[in-house]
């Protein structure tokens, strides 16, 4: 993906510290928190927060990123934390697997507009019936603020953006919020944010 290449997030990721914390995002907590345990997917799951979160709370999880640093320090996480799970190296658009999941997580997984809606139907497609999607991702209205995200219009969200391109999804919850972010040194501060939490069809 030619707005964010692979040297970018190697690079990005090569700190010795956890850049956006290893405590799982506050969204992401309460909404799992209310959902039987099973199976979870993270894509574009960098230093692993989310998902060693997840597998400390029991879920089976497999989790995904083009970073294979990114990756190496998610293990890392999870071994401190004495929980295993599975991470893969893999571009969104070529990631593949037989297994079939009951949520998919996707925290501020921004992808290039050209394949943003291809992309996420292709998650869609590795989920269960009435399988749960928790979502939170920059708004456009971001690029106002300097707490973080990509400095271009076309990878952030507005309300009808999401809804396009997550067709198949029934919105139980959805929305643009004013956040105060506190993950790491790259995310901090006032935030534009769109939420979501979306049941499969």
């Amino acid at each position: 993906m030619k707005e964010y290449p692979i040297d970018f997030w190697n690079g990005r990721y090569k700190s010795a510290s956890y850049i956006y914390g290893t405590e799982p995002n506050e969204f992401f907590r309460k909404q799992l928190e209310k959902l039987k345990v099973g199976s979870i997917l993270l894509p574009a799951e960098g230093e692993g927060r989310n998902a060693v979160y997840a597998a400390g709370q029991g879920w089976s999880v497999t989790a995904f990123d083009r970073s294979t640093i990114g990756r190496e320090k998610a293990l890392r996480l999870a071994l401190n934390k004495k929980v295993s799970l599975t991470y893969e190296v893999a571009d969104v658009m070529e990631f593949q697997t037989t297994q079939r999941f009951d949520v998919l997580g996707l925290m501020y997984a921004h992808f290039p507009k050209q394949i943003r809606k291809q992309a996420y139907q292709n998650l869609l497609g590795f989920l269960k019936p009435e399988a749960k999607v928790i979502f939170e991702a920059f708004a456009k209205e971001q690029l106002e603020n300097s707490s973080g995200g990509p400095k271009n219009l076309d990878m952030l969200f507005s309300i009808e953006e999401i809804r396009n391109e997550f067709s198949g999804l029934k919105f139980e919850f959805l929305e643009q919020q004013t956040i105060k972010l506190d993950e790491g040194e790259h995310h901090q501060g006032k935030a534009e944010v769109i939420r979501f939490v979306g049941i499969k069809k």
